[in-house]
């Protein structure tokens, strides 16, 4: 009787494990099985993703305007609006040299209209007047002057004429600048205004009156030779 009991007992329990057993197996097959899908769905799911960033990025770098597009942006609208009779004739000279295939010209052409540029962005401007393009005009001249002085000094005449050429073609937007004799009255007629204490307030007075005519190097010269004469 004790085994007839025990018969049904221990046989439940091996079909239980029997049956348990096959659930782990299924249970196994479905997670590898899974697994492996996932595995092999990896590479598409990555490419998707790296897809998607791409395109986000793109369309967010495109929106963004980088440096050189604002330098181009406002090169564009210095083209189309513009005070400066001075500009217009630069533009018109740059693509005259273009044409003709004049490296020097061209070269010079580019230097001015990069510096009436960022001039125009230092101003918060989108055109310049010719006031402030001579401005620009006499910066650069003034440049070349030094170096031709730094370099003919060196015994670097081929660098110095290369930048005479430069210089040339610069001082044809800039008023022809007065001679020793005038610059020598205007300097007495400043002295005599303000006196002849203060260099800074002489050199003041006449570039409030005539900057746009004076050589600075030979009016300072002139002013320390009239003020010494006047002290004297």
């Amino acid at each position: 009787d004790r085994h007839r009991q025990q018969t049904p007992i221990s046989t439940f329990c091996i079909n239980s494990h029997h049956h348990h057993s096959r659930q782990i197996k299924i249970n196994v097959k479905i997670k590898i099985n899974i697994n492996i899908n996932i595995i092999m769905a990896l590479p598409i799911i990555r490419g998707l993703v790296l897809l998607s960033a791409f395109f986000s990025s793109s369309a967010a770098f495109m929106h963004r305007p980088s440096l050189s597009t604002s330098c181009f942006r406002q090169q564009e609208r210095m083209t189309r609006t513009t005070l400066s009779a001075i500009v217009d004739e630069v533009n018109d000279e740059m693509k005259v040299a273009m044409r003709a295939k004049d490296k020097v010209t061209l070269g010079t052409m580019r230097l001015i209209r990069g510096a009436f540029v960022n001039a125009a962005i230092d101003l918060k401007t989108e055109a310049l007047t010719d006031d402030e393009a001579q401005t620009v005009l006499r910066k650069l001249a003034k440049m070349r002057n030094e170096s031709i002085d730094l370099y003919a000094a060196n015994g670097r005449e081929d660098r110095a004429e290369s930048e005479r050429a430069e210089l040339t073609i610069i001082e044809r937007w800039l008023p022809s600048l007065a001679d020793e004799d005038q610059t020598r009255v205007w300097v007495k007629e400043a002295i005599s205004n303000v006196g002849a204490s203060n260099m800074g307030k002489v050199m003041g007075a006449l570039m409030k009156k005539h900057k746009a005519e004076l050589d600075g190097k030979l009016t300072q010269r002139i002013v320390k030779e009239e003020i010494a004469a006047a002290n004297a």
